[in-house]
């Protein structure tokens, strides 16, 4: 028995590094937005966006599977240009925002699919319902360094989802036949990281 839990040990303590020799990156709440689209009464496309993105990514270009992001968004934010509409989508119809001030992403895994693009599964919630999505994130393959030593880099994940998997379920019918708004919403969310200090790199 003793034999058996050393050798769970060892091979815990060899596994658990993989992430930590990743690099940690902060999203720049400045130069980061998540946007989306979704038909109008069949015939157009309405576009809008959340303002303010926030979050975190463990990332190293040289085992881009291993990525782990975590990224909160306000719901309150959000704006499509008009202010009625936008008051609408605050309220209980939609994303009831007194209730359910966030929306979140977090990570399980990732695959890469092309030089510079992964398939990343995780976990969205939307008005406290959570589902699994997978976002198609391109970039994150080069570095820049800003005139203040700051390291960034950016790049762009998006999906598709129906809003009303989420509780996003409010609609009107037309005369003509058919919905106001469409159940299909496109997402994309792009992000510019900025690299963190290394713990131990930071405590000398």
């Amino acid at each position: 028995m003793t034999r058996i839990l050393a050798s769970i040990v060892a091979a815990a303590a060899l596994a658990a590094p993989s992430l930590a020799f990743a690099a940690g990156w902060a999203f720049d709440a400045s130069h980061s937005n998540a946007s989306f689209k979704v038909k109008h009464m069949m015939v157009s496309t309405v576009r809008g966006e959340f303002t303010k993105v926030n979050g975190n990514v463990q990332y190293d270009m040289k085992a881009p599977e291993k990525i782990a992001i975590d990224a909160t968004i306000d719901a309150a934010s959000i704006d499509t240009r008009d202010a009625k509409r936008d008051e609408h989508l605050r309220a209980a119809d939609f994303f009831d925002v007194a209730k359910h001030p966030k929306l979140t992403f977090k990570s399980k895994s990732a695959k890469q699919v092309a030089p510079g693009v992964l398939d990343v599964n995780g976990d969205l919630t939307i008005r406290g319902v959570t589902k699994p999505v997978v976002l198609r994130v391109e970039g994150l393959n080069q570095e820049a360094k800003d005139p203040w030593g700051n390291v960034r880099i950016g790049g762009t994940a998006t999906t598709k989802i129906n809003r009303k998997d989420f509780g996003l379920t409010w609609n009107q019918a037309l005369e003509t036949g058919g919905l106001l708004v469409g159940e299909d919403v496109e997402i994309a969310i792009d992000v510019e990281l900025i690299k963190q200090a290394d713990k131990a790199t930071a405590a000398k």
